[in-house]
């Protein structure tokens, strides 16, 4: 078809307006939006995107700023240090305007790290309900970013997120801890706290370092190397898919309790031949061999006819791996792997009066299956609870191998960095929090000099000397035991970390759950990490913002006299009992238990035993509950070893 000349000027006329409009139109990150918190006392820089060449005007708190995009169509304006306050609007004009409003002028501090900084006030809301319910506070502003990953370039831009004030709906998706930090340094100080959340479950820490800093590691950077590779990353995605589309699939088919006659959930079933075993509890501890496939369990139970009928709550502690549950044959809730707690909710009328039937099936892909010790399992409403713990009966689904691993490509070298903070780098902050450590216990042994250099690498891309970093330094976690394995080193790593400048770490070792990697006291932990930043950050320095840190050791006769800092008012125990989890070597390092005595600010070591003693341990295990030293502002001591 022969398009008429004129027509065909209209439309190039139309093509070329049409492009220069595209390209003409002011973009900036998505950190500079509505309701963005910008750092109080720095220079603040302002950037975006809009056609080569234009210029772009920005109109900020009375005054004017001006630049010229480059040949990429990027540019930049620097605003003036500004002291705390707001709400502020700001306009960009060029081709095109954009307005920016409710900015305010404060603190921003990164929350980094993997789930224990991510998990959500959602996760706690039933310990928290009375700070969530009071959580209207639009000084304290969150922007949480979606995982990502990247290993070819620094991405300069997130592809979502948003400005959310603290409000008692979108406090549920602040990070728990992060939050608790903000409200207490809100507290203190009455500035706005803008709280930016890059956090991955699960993540190491290699994956947060840039591609400069992986040189210092050459087989993080060899990794980060392979995965630039398209191909090999949709390799993996493509088999890793595969694997476990027939996996499922596999169970599905040949699952027992969907394809007899009926359905072992269904009402009418009967299960008179079934044996017992006990939640919680695993099955391999209960007379069976560690099962990858189908698991269902079946309970009767009696509801009092005060709670038939009434919607209801049903509580199911922690199960491995995944799960369905149906309650009289109506699927009430499902969860698709280990961590989360179970809480479903049972609509109303689906209870009645007298007997009713929970089913659940429970999918293990590898290693121990079951019900987490040490959780609450009921079923309860306004009106009653019914305890479901105790004899279940049982039967096997499904048996099949063992569900092959699936590669985090997240987790590989770098791909956090440049996805999640590199485009972060041009926003002043005033520090950052970090919660990591977990993933990194399999190789503690090379953890303080990756978070060394991750410190020092973030430090060095800011461009803004070296601001506040405060981190968390592992709970207790894991069956109590004398193990001194990858948890106990990985706290001497973080506790070695001291030495870099302007850290702070605040010791959770008392707060942990040995059965839950996410211990639920994010408050305390938040806390600590204020009290931390209080002094690093704030300049507090009469403020005791740790508990007794391990300074050094002499050996006098056969005894062993430790020095500490951060002792505040004196060393204590807690309750006054004697000293827990310390031991005494001599040269032969065979650690024994020992006596010990608070003296001032020291603690005297010995065994009668030992002669000749050259270390001391402190609480340097995996899970050291009930680890016992404190100085009496009521900040736990951190586990330490001298023979470093």
């Amino acid at each position: 078809m022969t398009i008429p000349s004129k027509a065909l000027r209209v439309l190039i006329i139309v093509f070329l307006f049409t492009c220069q409009l595209v390209h003409a139109q002011v973009k900036l990150p998505r950190l500079i939006s509505d309701g963005m918190v910008m750092q109080r006392d720095a220079e603040v820089r302002v950037w975006g995107w809009a056609a080569a060449g234009e210029k772009v005007t920005v109109h900020f708190n009375n005054k004017i700023y001006q630049a010229i995009t480059d040949a990429a169509g990027k540019w930049f304006v620097t605003l003036p240090s500004m002291k705390a306050g707001g709400p502020y609007t700001m306009t960009i004009e060029a081709s095109s305007t954009v307005v920016v409003k409710d900015i305010l002028i404060g603190d921003v501090w990164i929350c980094s790290g993997q789930s224990n900084m991510a998990l959500p006030m959602e996760r706690v809301k039933e310990r928290y309900a009375d700070v969530i319910a009071k959580a209207e506070n639009p000084a304290i502003r969150n922007f949480f970013l979606s995982t990502q990953y990247e290993f070819k370039k620094l991405r300069d831009d997130v592809p979502s997120g948003s400005w959310e004030p603290a409000t008692r709906v979108n406090v549920l998706k602040f990070g728990a801890a992060a939050y608790f930090f903000a409200k207490t340094i809100y507290e203190k100080y009455r500035v706005p706290i803008g709280l930016i959340n890059a956090s991955v479950g699960g993540s190491p820490a290699d994956a947060w370092l840039s591609p400069e800093a992986l040189k210092k590691f050459p087989e993080q950077l060899k990794e980060a190397e392979r995965f630039k590779n398209d191909a090999v990353v949709d390799s993996i995605l493509s088999t890793d898919r595969a694997r476990s589309r027939a996996w499922y699939n596999y169970i599905r088919q040949y699952d027992a309790g969907y394809n007899g006659t009926k359905r072992w959930y269904d009402t009418t079933y009967t299960a008179t031949d079934w044996p017992v075993m006990n939640i919680p509890g695993y099955w391999s501890e209960q007379g069976l061999n560690n099962l990858n496939g189908v698991m269902w369990y079946r309970k009767e139970i009696d509801i009092p006819a005060s709670m038939a009928r009434q919607p209801a709550k049903l509580l199911l502690g922690c199960i491995v791996d995944s799960d369905s549950v149906y309650i009289n044959g109506v699927l009430v809730g499902t969860t698709g792997y280990r961590y989360p707690p179970r809480r479903y909710t049972v609509p109303a009328g689906l209870l009645k009066p007298g007997k009713n039937v929970i089913v659940i099936r429970v999918i293990n892909t590898i290693g121990k299956g079951g019900f987490v010790e040490d959780k609450v399992y009921q079923l309860s409403n306004a009106n009653a609870a019914v305890n479901l713990t105790g004899s279940w009966q049982y039967r096997v689904g499904a048996v099949a191998d063992p569900l092959p691993p699936t590669t985090f490509i997240q987790y590989k070298p770098g791909g956090l960095f440049n996805a999640m903070i590199a485009p972060l780098l041009h926003f002043p902050i005033k520090g950052v929090i970090w919660y990591q450590g977990e993933s990194n216990t399999g190789r503690a042994n090379t953890y303080h000099a990756e978070f060394r250099t991750l410190i020092e690498d973030w430090r060095r891309h800011w461009g803004q000397g070296d601001f506040p970093f405060i981190y968390v330094q592992l709970a207790n976690y894991m069956p109590i035991s004398t193990s001194e394995t990858g948890w106990a080193e990985l706290r001497g790593a973080q506790l070695k970390t001291l030495s870099v400048p302007n850290t702070g770490m605040a010791v959770t070792v008392d707060i942990g759950e040995w059965n839950d990697l996410h211990p639920l006291n994010k408050e305390d932990v938040g806390k600590r990490l204020a009290r931390a930043a209080q002094h690093v950050a704030y300049g507090e320095k009469d403020i005791v913002y740790s508990g007794p840190i391990y300074q050094s050791m002499k050996i006098v006769g056969d005894k062993i006299v430790l020095r500490f800092v951060n002792t505040g008012s004196g060393l204590v125990t807690k309750n006054d009992e004697p000293l827990k989890y310390i031991v005494i070597a001599g040269a032969d390092k065979k650690f024994v238990p020992a006596n010990a005595k608070i003296e001032g600010n020291t603690i005297v070591v010995w065994n009668p035993e030992i002669k000749k003693p050259v270390a001391v341990r402190y609480a340097f295990m995996d899970n050291p509950q009930g680890a016992n030293l404190y100085n009496k502002e009521g900040l736990p001591a951190s586990p330490f070893r001298t023979d470093q």
